[in-house]
């Protein structure tokens, strides 16, 4: 039996890829960290593999976003605005995206994700509980709906570790509320990706809805994880994933300089 020309081997190490992934995503970010390299390596076309990616990812961040909403974790009411503005801004960075390169965000991105880990390790009362507001709904919404809309459906590594950290530091939430929260945002720009991706034909069918059935599963035991364990998990699983995206973002562009640090500083100590 073949599922889009791979056999059922293929098949099931792709939906454990999928699941492991999912329960990462649903925490902290950063799960196509594993799924991109995994569908390049058994031979999925490129142009395919990110409209299969973002299927999978889609129904995964929905089955975390629909545990958090059960559980009480999110008003999705009070949500609207900043959803319909996320939904805005992901089309516009993929009209984007068809047009020019995101060459800029591949030297940013790297120094964000490391301040973000070093912000997360070293403020260790930050997210811990509810704290002051800095910036009232709507600001918010227009303001990171759009931005982090736009970045996610222009660039999109780390999308869900800056949300985390804008409802944190600028939102006042709570790292466990944040999280959820950032699920929902994050659903929103991947489906509205997907959409995209799905009018050019760039998905498989097979694959991708066995990998979301992974995702599903994965997501599911993630955000309970989080809804039972809050700050002392998804702390560390921000810090890891962060520095874990910075790492294969440099490892896709050694010409960073953050790169040709690292190299000096091995020749230095190696010689």
């Amino acid at each position: 039996m073949l599922i889009d020309g791979f056999g059922l081997d293929i098949a099931l190490l792709l939906f454990v890829v999928a699941m492991v992934a999912g329960f990462i995503d649903s925490i902290a970010g950063g799960g196509g960290l594993l799924v991109i390299p995994v569908l390049f390596s058994v031979g999925v076309p490129p142009a395919a593999v990110f409209g299969t990616t973002k299927l999978q990812a889609s129904c995964g961040s929905f089955s975390a976003s629909l545990t958090f909403i059960r559980r009480g974790e999110v008003n999705l009411r009070e949500m609207l605005p900043i959803i319909a503005l996320t939904f805005a801004g992901s089309l516009i960075g993929a009209a984007v995206l068809a047009v020019t390169d995101p060459e800029l965000l591949r030297d940013v991105v790297p120094f964000l994700l490391i301040a973000i880990a070093f912000y997360m390790l070293f403020a260790k009362k930050t997210g811990e509980a509810d704290a002051h507001r800095r910036l009232s709904p709507l600001p918010f919404a227009i303001l990171f709906g759009l931005g982090l809309g736009f970045y996610d459906g222009f660039f999109g590594p780390g999308t869900g570790t800056f949300w985390a950290l804008a409802y944190v530091a600028i939102a006042g939430y709570s790292l466990r509320r944040a999280t959820a929260h950032a699920k929902i945002v994050n659903f929103t720009s991947n489906i509205s990706a997907f959409l995209m991706l799905t009018l050019t034909g760039q998905v498989l069918w097979g694959i991708g809805i066995l990998m979301a059935c992974g995702q599903i599963i994965g997501a599911r035991l993630g955000a309970g994880m989080v809804i039972t364990n809050g700050a002392k998990i998804v702390r560390p699983m921000l810090v890891l994933m962060s520095l874990a995206i910075t790492a294969r973002l440099l490892w896709d562009n050694p010409d960073h300089p953050i790169s040709a640090m690292i190299v000096k500083l091995h020749n230095l100590f190696s010689s």
